[in-house]
């Protein structure tokens, strides 16, 4: 590959993959012009606490120091917003009518929370979890009193739902699907969650779904449900899933199918445009079509190997898929993609509350690792989904073989 370290590269999107792929750009010997546009009035920042951490001290979190930026030469331009990509001219245009021109563009602006049909307009008390300010006005809302009512049983409402039992708040989560977690975890796994929330004082209700919003004025008083049922709160969640930004991207006529099109490195339809995050639907080691990662670590492999692409650099091999959760005293971190024809292996840590959940194929090979409290089954499942090796189903559910026998004899 010809190396290109001198052109301009402009970063629409300044979370964890837009801030990522500048500070690669510099380490790998960019020297050329690099602007960064956010539509934040902050720093980047870690997106993890807030739904972890939303009501502590610890909230905000930035990526790097305000200096990193001006040291690097990265031109940081927050409180931002790209409205339009002309490709003809290879232009970007912002909501003020600046033009910054680009050699290389690169979309990082990752999704979008999906609002609550029926929110009543000027309602402070019903909110999504996306940014610092969304992170304050739930805390402001908790702290007028009233119960919390959670739309959506994904991994930030059962987050947020621990964090709120801590406060001693009483919270519901309403779930429409059969289970928590229906699209992202195994049975196993969301029933011992559930069983862990219930026991803690969540209600947690399933297979059903919102009907409206109760209000006084501005002010949510309650959640009806499809049955009547009203569930009384002055604080509603919304977490009902995230669309990826697609203003920009049809402006600038790319390859769009519910996200960005592009290949393992982040290429787009257009050669000039790169798309990475939240925002990219992409080829995954493994896994036939494509896939939209919602993740940091996803964000962050997608970034490296897009700095490598653009300065013609060889890329690092691809990281497995992995991303954490933490609920209550319970440590979740899950590796790999779950596939319907994966047999589910539990492996218990004997006398901790630690456990596994191995997804095993039919061919004897370990797609994903759900992993709670066990930390050591994360690491060897990781290792099992890279290494893509046959293991002994029966070995693996046996807590008293050791993990590095069960991962020598997969080879």
């Amino acid at each position: 590959m010809t190396p290109n370290t001198d052109q301009s590269v402009v970063i629409i999107g300044a979370g964890h993959a837009g801030s990522s792929v500048a500070a690669l750009l510099r380490q790998s010997g960019h020297t050329g012009h690099l602007t960064m546009v956010g539509d934040e009035q902050h720093l980047p920042y870690h997106r993890p606490p807030l739904s972890k951490k939303f009501d502590g001290p610890t909230v905000q979190q930035p990526l790097r120091p305000a200096e990193f930026y001006a040291d690097n030469r990265i031109d940081l331009r927050t409180q931002s917003r790209a409205v339009a990509i002309r490709t003809a001219d290879t232009t970007v245009v912002l909501a003020d009518g600046t033009e910054i021109a680009y050699d290389t563009l690169v979309l990082a602006t990752g999704s979008t929370p999906r609002p609550l049909p029926g929110t009543p307009e000027g309602t402070s008390s019903v909110v999504t979890l996306r940014t610092i300010d969304d992170a304050d006005a739930l805390n402001q809302s908790l702290g007028r009193g009233g119960d919390l009512a959670i739309v959506g049983g994904g991994y930030v409402g059962m987050e947020v739902a621990a964090v709120a039992r801590s406060r001693d708040i009483r919270v519901t989560v309403i779930e429409r699907e059969d289970r928590i977690l229906a699209r992202v975890a195994s049975p196993e796994l969301s029933t011992m969650l559930t069983d862990y929330h219930r026991e803690r004082g969540t209600t947690v209700l399933t297979g059903r779904s919102v009907a409206r919003l109760v209000a006084d004025g501005a002010d949510v008083t309650g959640v009806e449900l499809d049955d009547g049922t009203v569930v009384g709160c002055r604080t509603v969640l919304v977490g009902i899933g995230a669309a990826p930004d697609e203003q920009l991207p049809r402006s600038a006529e790319l390859e769009y199918d519910d996200g960005v099109i592009t290949d393992e490195d982040g290429r787009t339809s257009d050669p000039h445009i790169f798309a990475i995050g939240d925002v990219a639907r992409r080829p995954v080691k493994n896994h036939h079509g494509l896939r939209r990662l919602e993740s940091i670590p996803a964000a962050t492999e997608h970034a490296k190997r897009a700095a490598a692409a653009i300065l013609g650099q060889e890329p690092d091999d691809h990281e497995v898929p992995w991303f954490w959760s933490d609920q209550f005293d319970l440590k979740l971190k899950i590796a790999g993609l779950t596939t319907p024809d994966a047999r589910i292996i539990t492996r218990r840590t004997p006398g901790k509350n630690a456990v596994a959940f191995y997804h095993v194929q039919p061919a004897g090979n370990v797609v994903a690792v759900e992993a709670v409290s066990a930390p050591s089954d994360f690491s060897t499942g990781k290792k099992l989904i890279s290494n893509g090796s046959r293991v002994d189903v029966e070995a693996l559910a046996d807590p008293t073989i050791k993990l590095r026998d069960i991962v020598a004899q997969a080879g």
